[in-house]
């Protein structure tokens, strides 16, 4: 059973009493540095005021980030598994070539 470790993240100026999994502990900071980044990028564009106007314009973009990501993911299999599907279909017919090549030698 995996222990938890309660740990301190600041988030805008703003600490915050986490508790997590101990071996998520660095993923934890992460999240809390690359939100907090988010926040002042979007405070620094100046189009939004307010605290909690402000994480959820973060949390959109961080949203949207990882939807994109994700699609690009998915196509990205879809892909890989149409080009084993047209691989397959030509090993299939290399090996009847071959077949074909082993029985016209007889």
């Amino acid at each position: 059973m995996a222990t938890s470790e309660t740990i301190t993240v600041s988030i805008f100026d703003k600490d915050y009493q986490v508790s997590c999994p101990a071996d998520e502990v660095q993923a934890l900071r992460d999240s809390a540095f690359y939100l907090d980044q988010k926040m002042r990028e979007i405070k620094k564009s100046g189009s939004v005021l307010g605290l909690d106007r402000l994480a959820v314009m973060a949390a959109l973009n961080i949203t949207n980030d990882f939807l994109s990501v994700d699609r690009e993911h998915q196509n990205s299999r879809r892909s890989l598994v149409d080009n084993h599907d047209v691989l397959k279909h030509s090993e299939q017919r290399v090996d009847a070539l071959i077949q074909t090549l082993k029985a016209s030698n007889l």
